[in-house]
């Protein structure tokens, strides 16, 4: 199984810009895409988006859609999600997995805190 290590969060403003960074290990990360996830508190875990395994192709859910990007660097074993514009309703943990999620992959996640 891939494991994953999130990184990168904290606490930034309304408007303001976060770029989150995902390691893995695994020969899976070459062959499946990955996506990035969160989880509010009280809320399940969505979805914010995923690439492809080769990073030519991304899908984003409307919520977070023109304001972040995921992008990887395969030779690195990781990808990013760069938060821009980000807003108090995108305070979460964030976490990567593969697309669709592999249920014993998944990592400590990053806490993500945005001020009003």
């Amino acid at each position: 199984q891939a494991q994953f290590v999130e990184s990168g969060g904290g606490l930034v403003q309304a408007g303001g810009s976060l770029r989150l960074s995902c390691i893995t290990s695994g020969r899976t990360f070459l062959i499946f895409p990955t996506g990035w996830y969160r989880q509010a508190p009280g809320k399940q875990r969505e979805l914010v988006g995923h690439v492809s395994n080769t990073g030519g192709r991304t899908v984003y859910e409307d919520s977070v859609r023109g304001r972040f990007t995921i992008y990887r660097e395969n030779a690195k074993n990781t990808v990013y999600l760069q938060m821009n514009n980000v807003k108090p309703e995108d305070t979460a943990v964030y976490y990567c997995n593969m697309w669709p999620a592999e249920a014993g992959s998944w990592g400590q996640g990053t806490q993500v805190t945005v001020s009003s």
